[in-house]
């Protein structure tokens, strides 16, 4: 019993308590702002952070290492067969064709959010397998890991859903930018894309065309409402009971995609810049992990991937609040009510953990209890 005591203590030793931290203060000014907005969603933000945390625990004592080989491939295709069901026998809610049922339950899944994890999963799983040179993946490994990405970008926009495309789209690319692809490629695609522009445009749905003129033109009423919450709330914020954009429910989705909005009308200028400090920490302290196992591209995969995934829902979420950004529908990450997002992040940051506390491969062998052991005896 004790060498088992030994041997889990020193699994823990490795864990990025820093990092596990840093997602507290986030958490604890999103549940006070949403108990003030509507108390029975903070009911249900509690259940989900339950969800959330056990997730959590699981993906971090799951033996990623050992099961990769025939795990990621298998889910990576697994989500997109669900992908490509939804077309067929998916739920139109509002619109958009992007939920599959489950038959009998009433419960709905979103395959493009579970779709994130598998595409992370995926690269760090290829990457590992066959890292980069000095100069970087050159133009047919690029073209192989780019297959790993637009496929399911290319379902999810049919959905249609771009801003989780988009999402999926720069967190994959800003992967292979960290990793490492030669600077000849990269330019050659900014070019591509500058001229390509017009035409790209032409290709959005009318609805998408919309956002864009709205966001060139006039603000849209959503986004009206929200700079008019921000501008109230000053320097310094104002009370509950003054905060009449939310309270009496001028602003729309206050709760999810433009909480932002009411944390600037409640807590002004200083609470918005306090949160965007706290993501920036974060982002910062994801980057400085990646970086640090530069040579474990796993969990530099995992690391940056977060980074970026958090960094563009942040980006676009702040921008679309304060007008900046056409309106998509994207939650603030780790902060707007919801459920399957807190998951997600579960998840993703669940594997980061468990990759950092068995960066050793041995770690996961019965003898290494005995091998730890003995090394305490020199």
């Amino acid at each position: 019993m004790e060498s088992w005591f030994d041997f889990d203590k020193r699994i823990f030793k490795h864990f990025s308590y820093l990092l596990m931290l840093q997602v507290v203060p986030l958490f604890v000014l999103s549940s006070y702002l949403i108990k003030e907005i509507n108390p029975h969603l903070f009911h249900k933000q509690m259940v989900y952070y339950a969800i959330a945390s056990f997730v959590f625990v699981v993906s971090a004592f799951i033996p990623w290492r050992q099961i990769l080989w025939w795990f990621v491939p298998l889910f990576y295709v697994g989500n997109l067969a669900l992908l490509i069901a939804v077309e067929f026998i998916g739920k139109s809610i509002l619109g958009a064709q992007r939920w599959i049922e489950i038959p009998g339950t009433g419960v709905t899944l979103q395959p493009s959010e579970f779709i994130k994890v598998s595409v992370i999963m995926m690269l760090g799983y290829i990457i590992s397998r066959k890292p980069p040179s000095e100069h970087g993946y050159g133009i047919f490994d690029f073209i192989k890991l780019s297959i790993l990405i637009i496929l399911p970008f290319y379902l999810i926009a049919k959905e249609p859903d771009l801003g989780t495309a988009l999402v999926l789209l720069i967190t994959g690319y800003g992967i292979l930018f960290v990793v490492g692809i030669n600077w000849k490629i990269w330019a050659t695609i900014v070019i591509i894309l500058g001229l390509s522009a017009p035409l790209l445009y032409g290709q959005l749905k009318p609805y998408q065309k919309k956002r864009v003129s709205d966001f060139i033109g006039k603000p849209s009423y959503h986004v009206k409402q929200a700079l008019i919450a921000i501008g109230s709330g000053g320097l310094e914020g104002k009370a509950k009971e003054d905060a009449t954009q939310t309270q009496l429910k001028f602003l729309p989705v206050s709760s999810t995609d433009f909480i932002f909005a009411y944390l600037g009308e409640r807590l002004g200028f200083k609470g918005m810049i306090t949160v965007i400090v706290l993501y920036m920490l974060l982002i910062f302290n994801l980057l400085y992990i990646s970086a640090r196992h530069a040579t474990d591209y796993l969990i530099k995969v995992f690391a940056s991937g977060l980074a970026f995934l958090i960094f563009v829902y942040m980006g676009v979420n702040i921008y679309m609040v304060i007008g900046l950004a056409p309106v998509v529908g994207l939650p603030l990450p780790l902060f707007s009510h919801g459920g399957t997002s807190f998951i997600i992040f579960a998840v993703i940051f669940g594997i980061l953990q468990n990759l950092i506390a068995f960066k050793d491969y041995s770690r996961y062998n019965s003898d290494s209890k005995v091998t730890l052991q003995t090394k305490d005896f020199h």
